[in-house]
């Protein structure tokens, strides 16, 4: 896989696991969360399907696997240090990103002191992690193209080439296209085309897109 932040695995969708320990359940359910407020939104949903439970502790990394730039936990009054934060270490240290994690426990009258907190929590964030299936998540820019007639053969066939997809075509004097180009390979796609087609084809644009028939970006 590519190194940086355009190519990394999410979750597909949620998964859920559950263990019981010292007669305390534990159940672990994770979601995709892309933002911020995905992740918030989700956790709200987790206490409401749980809203007798002792805890719902959480974790989650909005963004690449093992930034720190969107990250939030919390302990839900556990002791200091013993849910969230090793949830969130698990979570930083997994290879995955856009991910949230809600552990709720259900206290089943036996102590388990704070190692066996920070294990549980951090034990649980690793089942539900093994269960969770993911894909990889790809950055887009959409490029706009003037492609000269002869050369527009050539221009889709460099396309296929750089697993660039051609969104939209305009024919008049010219080809106007727009063309999804993976974010890390844009200025290798800008390089190719200036050196196989000169003045016959050029970019004059390009922004941030949705792959076509493709829900992440």
């Amino acid at each position: 896989m590519p190194s940086g932040s355009d190519r990394y695995p999410v979750p597909t969708g949620r998964a859920r696991a559950e263990d019981v320990i010292r007669r305390s359940r534990f159940i672990a359910t994770l979601a995709p969360a892309a933002t911020v407020e995905e992740a918030k939104a989700f956790i709200d949903e987790v206490r409401a399907e749980h809203p007798g439970a002792t805890h719902n502790c959480f974790a989650f990394v909005a963004g690449p696997p093992g930034s720190t730039m969107r990250v939030g936990m919390s302990d839900d009054g556990e002791p200091h240090g013993t849910a969230g934060r090793p949830m969130l270490d698990v979570l930083l240290h997994s290879g995955v990103g856009d991910v949230a994690v809600v552990v709720t426990r259900y206290f089943g009258g036996t102590k388990l002191g704070t190692g066996g907190l920070v294990r549980a929590y951090s034990g649980a964030v690793k089942r539900v992690l093994s269960e969770a299936a993911v894909r990889e998540k790809v950055s887009w820019r959409l490029v706009g193209l003037v492609v000269e007639y002869p050369a527009l053969e050539g221009v889709r066939r460099l396309c296929a080439e750089l697993e660039a997809v051609i969104d939209t075509e305009s024919f008049a004097e010219d080809v106007r296209l727009e063309v999804c180009v993976p974010a890390e390979d844009v200025e290798r796609f800008r390089s190719a085309l200036a050196d196989r087609f000169g003045a016959l084809a050029r970019c004059v644009a390009d922004t941030d897109a949705h792959r076509p028939g493709d829900g992440v970006h």
